[in-house]
């Protein structure tokens, strides 16, 4: 479910026109739909609910702060992966004490704010890292709560740089000596083993994936249980979200890929619960881009079309720097006009960025309806991992956020400016 569609002629979110938007708040612009991120929320809150299921949202997907009280005021937690992503959300009113830890590279600094601020879990990605956490909270006379992850080694089939549950991915423990490892750390004084984790992976589309790496692991969450007296199983994020997608648009179907199909929730749903429900714990989910993903859109100007024999480029005002994933790891976003494409007409081209590398496109060999400059489009599916992994390169000041509640408006950050993107920096005296 989204909430972007062609109203009057006009691409649309929840009730405010996008044109409207870019026309006072200037481009590129990323704009968020709150409905879309609560309707997310709660659907799978309930399809899951004939568990004790926590959903913790993973807070690097989108981490802006209204992104975040949305999320806290529906009670859910967060998963969150750095120090600075716990302090955003003590910010938007979050619950440390539904927060879990991750990430293999946890400072002392983070370890000992976790540890404050009475965080639910670390979930600890090696024996040296459990280690150090005891030490740690040792020092603080505490006793730190921790659940190990494991790596099943159960291929996501999921693009190389967002898998993460094979053997030769950097994260968790081999699916081989976790029972060790478990051991090793139950006899350390300030370590209590809250439960289990593992995550094999983002952008999934197929449910089988989830399943084989349940099926894998179950027997060791019952062992865990038996020995250790575990409380939650947190079998991670990785819902997939469709990134080729159409919108309401009055017959108007360029965009739709017609193989691509979502994985539902309630098919998730409906393959895990039976699973998951005759353990009696407590059962961690993690989603980032299932929630926020088709939540949000990058709006974007033409400035200039430069033809060649080769190729037509439509060269756009957004950037590299404001929405990486192309350039990244080859993600795919549609491409929808602002204004409603008269059916029928359209032309192969590349849309790219100002910033000098060639790895600075959205869209290559793509057809669209024909736009011309001053034309303004959308990027759509750009709510996760866009802003966040945005960056000045180039000194191009970041673009602001708008937060869209039915027919409201809400700017929930600025758009840099030039003597923001100096802060902090000085020239040293002769």
């Amino acid at each position: 479910m989204h909430s972007f569609h062609y109203q009057n002629g006009t691409l649309y979110c929840e009730g405010v026109d996008l044109e409207a938007l870019a026309d006072e708040h200037g481009t590129p612009l990323y704009v968020y739909s709150a409905a879309t991120i609560l309707d997310h929320y709660r659907r799978l809150s309930g399809a899951m609910s004939e568990l004790d299921c926590l959903v913790c949202y993973a807070t690097k997907a989108n981490s802006n702060l209204a992104v975040l009280n949305l999320l806290a005021k529906e009670g859910a937690g967060f998963d969150i992966v750095s120090g600075g992503e716990l302090f955003r959300v003590e910010k938007a009113g979050g619950d440390p004490g539904k927060c879990t830890f991750a990430g293999v590279g946890k400072t002392r600094a983070e370890i000992e704010a976790g540890l404050k601020k009475g965080i639910y879990s670390f979930n600890a990605e090696s024996e040296a890292e459990v280690a150090f956490i005891n030490g740690v909270a040792g020092q603080l006379g505490l006793v730190a709560p921790v659940a190990l992850r494991v790596n099943p080694n159960v291929d996501a089939k999921t693009h190389k740089y967002i898998s993460t549950g094979k053997s030769e991915n950097k994260f968790g423990i081999d699916f081989a000596v976790i029972r060790e490892a478990y051991a090793r750390a139950a006899t350390l004084p300030n370590v209590k083993l809250r439960g289990l984790q593992m995550h094999i992976g983002s952008q999934l589309t197929s449910v089988s994936p989830f399943v084989e790496a349940v099926e894998k692991v179950l027997p060791l969450v019952e062992e865990l249980k038996s020995l250790y007296g575990i409380e939650f199983f947190s079998i991670g994020g990785g819902i997939g979200i469709v990134y080729q997608d159409s919108l309401a648009s009055g017959g108007s179907d360029w965009w739709i890929d017609k193989d691509e199909k979502p994985l539902t929730i309630e098919e998730y749903a409906g393959r895990l619960v039976p699973l998951l429900q005759p353990l009696g714990l407590r059962i961690v989910l993690e989603p980032g881009r299932f929630m926020v993903g088709n939540a949000g859109v990058l709006l974007t100007e033409v400035l200039y079309e430069k033809r060649g024999t080769a190729k037509t480029f439509k060269i756009v005002d957004a950037a590299m720097n404001d929405l990486i994933r192309p350039a990244l790891y080859e993600g795919h976003h549609e491409v929808a006009p602002l204004k409603e494409p008269v059916p029928g007409e359209t032309e192969v081209v590349d849309i790219v960025g100002p910033v000098c590398e060639s790895g600075d496109f959205f869209a290559q060999n793509r057809e669209i309806p024909a736009v011309k400059t001053g034309d303004r489009l959308a990027l759509l599916s750009a709510g996760a991992y866009g802003f966040v992994m945005a960056s000045n390169y180039n000194s191009r000041p970041l673009p602001a956020e708008i937060l869209v509640s039915g027919d409201r408006a809400m700017v929930v950050r600025k758009r840099q400016t030039f003597e923001d993107l100096i802060e902090g920096e000085d020239v040293p005296e002769d």
